[in-house]
């Protein structure tokens, strides 16, 4: 395995810190099974922090080791936004934001973890930056539905729909202002990506649209018949 260089997709780090993210997932569930409500809660908060103090001192490190860059590297990506404040959904635990942030998450995050996008694969901080953002995001709303029991209804699916229209129309703003690309608003990312079989920009941001209802519904459906059955 060749340091520092971009990660492939089905190498070994690609795959091992997702069979290590299921391993302590599964722990940290044994774990917490038998705890008191208030043990529950007080993981379920460290782990949030955890996320987005790692994404916030990653940020200050590469601020201070100078070469910041405004069009690149500001956390608004879509898991590097939500990683950033996920701390306010662990410690408050409300409803409206896990009904935004499981859509978001299972979404984008699973795809980004899927089919990485990593410059510069392990041992650099930016590989560790990535695998800790997206499969920590994905931790935490696992321990929200199996832990917590929280259940999106199906307003929740309009609800998130809605909530990403705002993101994506002030992230155009920005990269209209920067001259960016975050959330690959104006071009598909290096690596590969579920986007290469949607077509070139902006064929590709239309089709995720028009694929974001069902998706969404698809995504709900598992918590509809579970609540049906009950």
């Amino acid at each position: 395995m060749q340091l520092f260089s971009r990660v492939q997709f089905g190498s070994l780090e690609h795959l091992l810190p997702i069979i290590l993210a299921i391993a302590l997932c599964m722990a940290i569930f044994q774990f917490v099974k038998r705890k008191s409500e208030s043990v529950k809660i007080k993981v379920f908060q460290v782990l949030g922090v955890f996320v987005s103090c790692f994404i916030t001192i990653f940020h200050l490190c590469q601020i201070v080791q100078g070469g910041y860059s405004l069009q690149s590297d500001l956390p608004l990506y879509l898991c590097s936004f939500m990683a950033l404040f996920i701390f306010i959904f662990t410690s408050t635990r409300k409803f409206l934001l896990f009904e935004v942030l499981l859509f978001w998450i299972i979404v984008g995050t699973s795809q980004g973890v899927i089919t990485p996008d990593i410059e510069v694969g392990f041992p650099s901080f930016d590989y560790f930056r990535y695998w800790i953002v997206h499969l920590g995001l994905i931790i935490i709303i696992a321990y929200a539905i199996v832990i917590l029991k929280m259940k999106p209804n199906l307003r929740s699916v309009i609800k998130s729909f809605l909530a990403l229209q705002v993101y994506l129309i002030i992230l155009m703003l920005i990269n209209k202002l920067l001259d960016a690309n975050y959330s690959y608003l104006n071009k598909k990312p290096e690596s590969g990506s579920v986007l290469d079989y949607l077509g070139e920009w902006p064929n590709y941001i239309i089709t995720v649209q028009l694929l974001l209802i069902p998706v969404f519904l698809l995504i709900y459906m598992p918590f509809f018949l579970t609540r049906n059955k009950k």
